[in-house]
C-alpha cells in the first residue's frame, strides 16, 4: 500500500496536526504510485552502475580499520516501522554505541576512509537496497532512530506517512549538518532543540509540494551540490 491506511496508523501519527498533510497525500496517490516505480527502475539501475565502484569502496573501508564493511542500524521509516539501514561503516567499530547518534565533521570516532565517504556521501550507496526493500525511497525524509522520532512534535510525524529517503531539500540545504554540530557542546541537545525542529520545515513543505517532477529536480540538484 503506497499511502498507510489512516485507521491503522499509531495514534501518534493521527494528530489534528498531522492529519491536513494525510489528506493532501491521500489526493496526490497516483504520484505516489509512479514514485514508486520510478524507485524500483532508478535502483536496479544504479545497483547494476554502482557494483564496481562499490566494491572498491567496500575494499577501501576493510582496509583502512578492523570491522565490517557495513554499517547498519534500526531506523523509522514509513507507518512508523522499524528497519536496518544499510550504509559503509565510516566510524571505528562500536564506538557509536557509546555516543549521540549525530556527529561533527572532526568527531574522532570517524575513520579516514569515513571523513572521504563522508564528504562525498558515497556511504550512503548501499541504501539503494533500502530503496529496492520499499522500506526507503530515493527522496524523502532522511530516517531518523527511535529516540529521535520520539522527540517529534504531533505535526512532525507526518512525515511518517512515506518512506525516509537518501536525500531531499533538507539534505541539500543541511548538507554541512556535521560542521554545525562541531560547534556544540552538547550536539543531541544541539540537534534534537534546534537543527531537527528547521530540518522539519523543510520537509513538511516536501509533502505540500511533492510530485515526481519535484523528486526528479531534488535528485539532480543533490547530485550538482554533493560534486559540483
Amino acid at each position: 500500500m503506497l499511502l498507510p491506511d489512516y485507521s491503522s496508523l499509531p495514534n501518534e501519527m493521527r494528530s489534528v496536526e498531522a492529519k491536513k498533510y494525510y489528506d493532501i497525500l491521500s489526493r496526490k496517490k497516483i504520484s505516489l504510485f509512479f514514485k514508486r516505480v520510478l524507485d524500483i527502475i532508478a535502483a536496479l539501475f544504479l545497483t547494476v552502475l554502482l557494483s564496481l565502484p562499490m566494491l572498491l569502496i567496500a575494499l577501501y573501508v576493510k582496509s583502512d580499520s578492523p570491522g565490517p564493511v557495513f554499517f547498519r542500524q534500526n531506523r523509522v521509516t514509513k507507518g512508523g516501522k522499524i528497519f536496518r539501514i544499510f550504509k559503509f561503516r565510516t566510524m571505528y567499530v562500536n564506538d557509536n554505541a557509546k555516543h549521540a547518534q549525530v556527529t561533527g565533521s572532526s568527531d574522532s570516532r570517524i575513520t579516514k576512509a569515513g571523513h572521504f565517504l563522508r564528504r562525498l556521501r558515497l556511504d550512503e550507496l548501499p541504501q539503494v537496497f533500502n530503496v529496492l526493500t520499499g522500506d526507503m525511497s530515493f527522496v524523502g525524509t532522511r530516517p531518523e532512530v527511535e529516540r529521535y522520532v520520539a522527540a517529534y512534535t504531533p505535526e512532525m510525524y507526518a512525515t511518517l506517512y512515506m518512506p525516509a529517503g537518501i536525500t531531499s531539500m533538507t539534505s541539500i540545504k543541511y548538507k554541512d549538518e556535521e560542521t554545525l554540530l562541531e560547534k556544540s557542546s552538547d550536539v543531541e541537545k544541539t540537534y534534537i532543540e534546534e537543527i531537527l525542529p528547521e530540518k522539519m520545515k523543510y520537509n513538511l513543505e516536501y509533502i505540500e509540494k511533492f510530485s515526481v517532477l519535484y523528486d526528479i529536480y531534488i535528485m539532480i540538484l543533490t547530485v550538482v551540490k554533493v560534486f559540483f
